[in-house]
């Protein structure tokens, strides 16, 4: 259980960002930096969607900052934390499904439905970096994979080279579980882009039930606050 809630959080970055970047002319929703490089290609190019690349970075800063304080909030009344941000990025995350349903798919992505579908994502994958950062805090990042990646390959420089034995077991358990999640995050774009293609908008669907299976992964942990340690 450790183990699995960070991966599924993994897999469903991997599975928004493959298919809002497909359905929304190349939003990224969980990678919000990446939409400064989609943003010139589409200015250059005279492609739709460039208003969503703008409003991405704004939108996701608030909503992590609101998320923050909101935290403070719960603690301060000894409201479950983890669990109540995780059940506010399952509404945003029906809300971006219905919006893509009802209005979808689009030929344009500079209409206020889509802008509204894709800062509804953008919105949740902003709660989930927050909520990652602060409570799943020693397990690898569940939408970013260039750090991790990065790490992947230090660590297996060391064993390569070789270590100290009491270094050696603690690097490789560490090197497995920084390659469970680029696998689990490189999954979830592989399903975003497959279920894109043959289900289209409906594909939406399937995050809110990535969102709700590790909502009740969280039952099963001892408290809000738990913090997952990289050995």
């Amino acid at each position: 259980m450790r183990n699995t809630l960070p991966r599924l959080l993994s897999v469903n970055a991997g599975f928004v960002d493959a298919a809002a970047y497909l359905a929304l002319k190349g939003l990224f929703a969980a990678h919000v930096t990446g939409n400064f490089v989609t943003l010139g290609a589409a200015l250059v190019l005279g492609t739709s969607g460039a208003l969503a690349k703008v409003l991405a970075l704004p939108v996701f800063c608030l909503f992590v900052l609101l998320a923050r304080l909101s935290a403070h909030s719960l603690r301060a009344r000894a409201v479950p934390v983890l669990s109540t941000l995780l059940s506010a990025q399952l509404a945003l995350m029906i809300l971006g499904a219905a919006l893509a349903t009802w209005f979808g798919p689009f030929a344009n992505a500079d209409g206020y439905a889509p802008l509204a579908t894709g800062m509804s994502l953008v919105a949740a994958m902003a709660i989930q970096n927050a909520l990652h950062r602060v409570h799943l805090a020693g397990a690898p990042p569940s939408t970013i994979m260039t750090g991790t990646t990065t790490q992947i390959m230090l660590d297996l420089g060391d064993v390569l080279h070789g270590l100290p034995a009491d270094k050696a077991q603690a690097t490789r358990k560490r090197l497995a579980r920084l390659t469970a999640s680029v696998v689990a995050f490189a999954a979830g774009c592989t399903l975003g882009a497959l279920l894109y293609a043959w289900l289209n908008v409906l594909c939406f669907w399937i995050p809110p039930a990535l969102v709700l299976a590790a909502l009740a992964m969280r039952t099963a942990l001892v408290d809000a606050d738990v913090n997952y340690k990289l050995s």
